[in-house]
């Protein structure tokens, strides 16, 4: 699957998926139509080739855009095997990963073990993901391993965590913030 077609796919889920999304567009619809947002495969890749030492990517949204009373960010990330990363929940943002290549064992739900809240102030707060908590592991969550072609729902407030990573994993991330706490780019 080409990962332009991957965009497209994620953003029809994300309209499927998320009803306060829906009543954004309804409302949106009478107002005069917003342009539409291309992200190219180059796009993708020179976002991924920018910190190829890195760990994470410190920048993954390539775009944040106005859809209409909600933002919507697109990005990329690549992690490579290291030990267990910290687990994240965003408190006002959906996310929706399509796994382009590579495979991990990705916790969803449960409790946050350690919990600690994101400062508001910090980079990924304000430019990647909104306020938040991390912590160290999860209790109680459900473990699902993930490979390319997947594609996983992670609705806003729902802790997850890549337990696992076999070799790396590489995946479109798209953003859906209803309350707009992220910033358009």
């Amino acid at each position: 699957m080409s990962v332009v077609r991957g965009i497209f796919v994620l953003l029809v889920i994300i309209l499927v998926a998320d009803s306060s999304v829906a009543t954004a567009r309804q409302a949106a619809s009478a107002a005069k139509p917003l342009p539409a947002t291309y992200v190219s495969a180059a796009d993708i890749k020179a976002n991924l080739n920018g910190a190829p030492s890195a760990a994470v990517n410190p920048s993954p949204n390539i775009r944040v855009v106005d859809a209409g009373g909600y933002n919507v960010a697109v990005g990329v990330i690549h992690r490579p095997e290291t030990p267990p990363g910290v687990v994240a929940v965003h408190f006002k943002v959906t996310e929706i990963y399509h796994v382009i290549d590579g495979a991990a064992t990705l916790v969803t739900g449960g409790s946050i073990v350690n919990a600690k809240a994101r400062p508001a102030d910090a980079l990924s707060v304000r430019l990647e993901d909104g306020p938040g908590e991390s912590g160290t592991s999860i209790q109680g969550g459900v473990s699902q391993k993930i490979k390319a072609g997947d594609v996983v729902v992670i609705p806003a407030g729902t802790p997850h965590w890549f337990s696992e990573i076999e070799g790396s994993i590489t995946y479109l991330v798209v953003r859906v913030d209803s309350n707009q706490v992220l910033k358009l780019k």
